[in-house]
Parts: C-alpha cells; structure tokens; sequence
C-alpha cells in the first residue's frame, strides 16, 4: 500500500494574501520561499479529527486548524502579544505531550502553538 510520507502543504484563502503572507513572516518567523516554499525543522506532526460540534478550533464556521511546534511557546506568545497579535490569554499543559497556546491571525484563523515536551 502507499503511503502518505507528510504533509506537503497547508493552504489558506485570505482577502489579502500578501498581508496574511507578511504576518506569518513577520509574526511567526515562517520563512516561505516566493513560491510558498518552507523548509521546517524535522519534529513530530499529529493528525487528528474532532467532533463537529468542538470549541476547540475557536469559530464553528473554522473547519480546520494549524498547529505550529515552537521551542519556547512563553517566548513567542510574549513576541506575539508584542506584536498586537490577538493572542489567547490561557494556555494548556498535557502531560507527556508538551504546552500548548493559540493566536488567531488577521484573517481570524485559530492557530493552535505547541511546544513539545
């Protein structure tokens, strides 16, 4: 059987794309090539599935979620704050699993920032 080897990409629509492209850079330090192209760190990836009725993602009408791994999640949160990003006051610790914190972008996508144990 064939298999999937990764996720190759994660595309979003946005009123501006230009502007929502400039504060993953700016904001998240997502350095994407001018074709999209992002080389990320080797790290775990979780997929996952929830129940259509979840709070979890922020919006009902949001049907999807990313989630970013960070090396110091306290430390982008502060830079995210800084920044006038609209960041989620609480954040969430799973044992064994790592910290967890979310932003919400200016198009008002619920990004889900998770610092692995």
């Amino acid at each position: 059987m064939e298999r999937v080897l990764g996720i190759g990409g994660y595309f979003l629509r946005a009123a501006d794309p230009t502007a929502l492209s400039a504060w993953y850079r700016d904001c998240l330090g997502l350095d994407a090539d001018e074709n999209g192209l992002w080389r990320q760190d080797a790290g775990p990836t979780v997929f996952a599935t929830f129940e259509p009725g979840t709070d979890y993602f922020g919006s009902r009408t949001q049907r999807t979620m990313l989630n970013f791994r960070v090396r110091d999640l306290d430390a982008m949160l502060a830079q995210l704050r800084a920044g006038g990003a609209d960041v989620a006051e609480e954040t969430q610790d799973m044992a064994c699993v790592g910290r967890f914190g979310w932003v919400t972008d200016p198009e008002g996508n619920r990004i889900e920032l998770w610092q692995p144990v």
